[in-house]
């Protein structure tokens, strides 16, 4: 029978077969870091990305930049408050700041704004009607329900149909769905700008 090997002599014999890592390799692994913490503190209103960015080497900057540039695009979202709009612009903002190829980045920027726009307020007259013919369909199906049940006792009977579970999962899977298009041509445009240096 062979031997037993232990967890940590397998996982010596891996990285003893990986081989030395290459000097990006090690440049990633420091600054990559660095760049996330930096956009973290940006966030937080205790940095200027494009003043510290600059304090690096343009190697490390590329790293320092990619850093920054996976947090901010995490807080670009659908602005479904104003809390939301804030996090938008400043994410925003901050991506224009580390973003070399500036027209590649304002033309994407201007994109996702425009879906925002059209998010505040077209979308959000369509979700209102969907609410309301939700409800109304809803609210007919328990009168139903209840007509059936109680027959003429029924009649003076009334329910506050949103506060229902059932129609507050009814509604959240409807929103789910009217907001899947904003979510999927957000996506699209989020990995248009992480190709952009």
């Amino acid at each position: 029978m062979g031997d037993i090997k232990s967890a940590r002599e397998i996982a010596m014999e891996k990285i003893n077969a990986m081989g030395e890592p290459t000097e990006e390799e090690r440049l990633e692994w420091k600054y990559l870091p660095e760049g996330e913490k930096l956009a973290g503190r940006y966030i937080k209103g205790e940095a200027q990305l494009a003043v510290e960015v600059a304090k690096f080497d343009k190697k490390a900057s590329l790293y320092i930049t990619k850093g920054v540039y996976n947090i901010l695009v995490k807080n670009i979202t659908l602005p479904i408050n104003e809390a939301a709009q804030k996090a938008n612009k400043l994410a925003m903002d901050g991506i224009k700041a580390v973003k070399n190829d500036k027209p590649h980045t304002d033309a994407i920027l201007k994109q996702m704004q425009q879906i925002f726009t059209h998010y505040s307020g077209v979308g959000e007259q369509q979700r209102n009607q969907a609410y309301e013919a939700l409800k109304q369909e809803f609210g007919a199906k328990v009168e139903q329900a209840l007509q059936q049940q109680m027959g003429s006792k029924a009649a003076g009977m009334r329910i506050d149909i949103e506060k229902q579970p059932q129609f507050q999962e009814e509604w959240r899977k409807v929103k789910i769905q009217l907001e899947a298009q904003y979510i999927q041509v957000l996506n699209e445009l989020k990995a248009q700008l992480a190709l952009i240096n």
